[in-house]
């Protein structure tokens, strides 16, 4: 991904980790609170198959799209 898609990426991601703050269920292997940010950043990586900065440009529309879906549907 190109370097301003990148930056734009990281802010939304960050934005939603911000949102999710004390949101997400809590979890045994986290006592004191599961991380949003890396909760956020994990399910990227896991349904793009890809850290968010090696998804391809192509891919930007769907990505924004996710993290969007990830703010609605916290899990």
């Amino acid at each position: 991904m190109n370097k301003d898609n990148t930056t734009k990426l990281w802010k939304m991601i960050q934005q939603a980790g911000d949102y999710l703050v004390d949101k997400l269920p809590e979890h045994p292997n986290h006592p004191k609170g599961r991380n949003s940010y890396a909760h956020v950043s994990l399910c990227i990586k896991e349904k793009f198959k890809a850290s968010y900065k090696d998804i391809p440009d192509e891919k930007f529309d769907e990505v924004v799209n996710y993290i969007k879906y990830l703010k609605q549907k916290p899990n």
